[in-house]
């Protein structure tokens, strides 16, 4: 069974959702929570379902060379497989990636292109959606790569723009959709379903 890494740096629901997926019908072991800072509920969680944490700041590093080469000693150390970034809000170190080609990947909230990059985070994407006027909004799960929500494309889900809506309650209906695709992604990933050709990303059957 191939082990996961989670990168987290606030509540970790979405980590939570691939605990609880992977508790009902196993397909990875979680060798191990990442997050980006002390006091998160994410370690809380990790903590009450016996997975190891460890805090790593990027501020507590010199560089971001030095942050990544951290990371990949960590998580070598644990023969972690695959990376999976669930509200994690720092930028992935260039060694990281380099070291975990096309295993690492992230949820981002919104339909990529649409409402995505830097400074498109947490509530700023719904808010960003509904002043812009669009019908339909959702989430991405994507591959990393060294561009923020640039990676290929692995899987995405729609939620419609209600009249009325307010950033938090499109964010509170595209989070119960999270809730489901991600761990769906990391069970495809884990099992070795995906199939990446470029950005194109297919499901094996």
């Amino acid at each position: 069974m191939k082990k996961i890494a989670v990168f987290a740096s606030g509540s970790g629901s979405d980590f939570q959702s691939v605990i609880d997926a992977n508790e009902r019908d196993p397909f990875c072991e979680i060798a191990l929570l990442v997050a980006s800072k002390e006091g998160i509920f994410a370690l809380e969680r990790a903590k009450k379902h016996g997975i190891p944490s460890e805090v790593c700041s990027a501020r507590s590093f010199a560089s971001a060379q030095a942050f990544g080469e951290h990371l990949v000693g960590l998580l070598s150390a644990r023969g972690v497989d695959y990376i999976v970034l669930a509200g994690y809000l720092s930028m992935v170190p260039e060694a990281l990636i380099r070291s975990y080609p096309d295993r690492i990947i992230n949820i981002h909230p919104s339909l990529i292109p649409s409402f995505c990059g830097k400074g498109y985070y947490g509530i700023n994407v719904h808010r960003a959606a509904i002043e812009y006027g669009v019908k339909v909004s959702g989430l991405t799960v994507h591959f990393v790569d060294e561009h923020y929500d640039n990676g290929a494309i692995i899987l995405q889900r729609t939620v419609p723009v209600l009249d009325g809506d307010t950033p938090e309650t499109l964010q509170a209906r595209i989070l119960v959709e999270e809730h489901k695709a991600l761990p769906e992604a990391v069970r495809l990933l884990a099992t070795g379903k995906l199939r990446k050709e470029g950005r194109k990303v297919t499901i094996a059957d």
